[in-house]
């Protein structure tokens, strides 16, 4: 089917804000994802921005985003808009022309193929250049009503009946003017094929932003990592001076040292027990390293992050609890910071 723009419609064929089927635009995009396959295959890293629909669906995507698409074809013409923000749970706003709204549960159930969370508002337009939208139509049977009570008059009253077809053609309801049936099985497959020209605009500008959430995510975590690197390092030496400064304090007023060495050991013991975080460590490690990889593997993992991130919350504040160190507690405070920091960038994935 050849497409093209309307005559009445003014614009060109070559118009870039019209997407038809051979075009250089769609051209470039075949290839492009040829090209992302090929890539991913070979392992070499791909530009998020030439990935497409859903080409993306195993990316980190944002949910922040925006498409937009405009096909015209057998003098119709659609534009479809869209635009997300955060949000728990998929909700789509849709707006439309009403002739529109008996598609509104296939394009509800389309859109769920490219998203699956965030607030997406979806802006349809809809226009039609075609040259006769409208017919007459003849109501026979009002016409021979009219005809029928016309005549019965001239009986009642003596009159002669003068009525001609001109004047019968202007009584109400004789002739009225009807809009015709549009062929719905068009409307919708010109409709999704716009839909789907957005959506995969849109995905794509949502990957763009997750693939710069995830490098900035990524450089967080290192830094966490750093932070605990040295917690770890330094909590054995805390343990150790502290056993050294008892066992002086001890020397300078008892002389039987072999007698308060065991006491001393006693005390060491459950003051290490106290300030102890090496499991708090170790899991805030694994978090950490979990959180790393699920970047990597992408996808819809935007609820999985934000439960982890709760869990790195609760170690670092055991953590800062048990510091008895001016140091580790500095460094816990600093693990919060970013822990935080990373809380409300998930809070932007999908």
């Amino acid at each position: 089917m050849k497409r093209g723009v309307g005559k009445t419609h003014g614009k060109r064929k070559d118009d870039p804000s019209c997407v038809c089927h051979g075009s250089p635009q769609q051209k470039s995009l075949t290839e492009s994802r040829s090209a992302i396959i090929i890539k991913w295959i070979m392992g070499i890293p791909m530009l998020p921005a030439k990935c497409a629909g859903r080409m993306g669906e195993q990316m980190i995507k944002s949910m922040t985003g925006f498409g937009r698409c405009e096909i015209c074809e057998d003098n119709r013409k659609f534009t479809v808009e869209m635009k997300s923000v955060n949000h728990r749970y998929l909700d789509v706003n849709l707006k439309m022309p009403k002739k529109l709204n008996f598609f509104e549960a296939s394009i509800r159930n389309l859109l769920k193929e490219y998203m699956q969370r965030g607030k997406i508002d979806v802006f349809i337009t809809y226009e039609d250049y075609s040259e006769s939208t409208v017919a007459v139509k003849y109501n026979k049977e009002i016409a021979a009503e009219y005809m029928q009570y016309l005549n019965q008059m001239a009986e009642d009253f003596g009159l002669e009946n003068d009525i001609k077809v001109s004047g019968l053609s202007r009584y109400p309801e004789v002739f009225t003017m009807e809009e015709i049936a549009a062929d719905e099985e068009e409307i919708w497959k010109l409709l999704e094929e716009t839909i789907r020209g957005a959506a995969e605009q849109f995905v794509q500008s949502r990957v763009v932003e997750g693939e710069n959430l995830r490098d900035d995510l990524i450089d967080k975590l290192n830094g966490m990592l750093v932070h605990v690197d040295y917690i770890e390092k330094r909590s054995p030496q805390i343990i150790e001076e502290y056993k050294q400064k008892i066992y002086e304090k001890v020397k300078e007023l008892l002389t039987d040292a072999q007698a308060e060495d065991n006491r001393i050991l006693m005390e060491v013991t459950l003051f290490a027990d106290k300030i102890c975080v090496d499991e708090e460590m170790v899991r805030l490690r694994s978090h950490i390293e979990t959180t790393k990889q699920t970047l990597l593997e992408g996808g819809s993992i935007g609820r999985k992050l934000d439960f982890i991130a709760q869990e790195m919350n609760r170690e670092a504040n055991t953590t800062l609890s048990k510091a008895n160190n001016l140091d580790i507690s500095n460094h816990a405070i600093e693990l919060k910071t970013e822990i935080e920091k990373v809380r409300e960038q998930i809070q932007n994935i999908e």
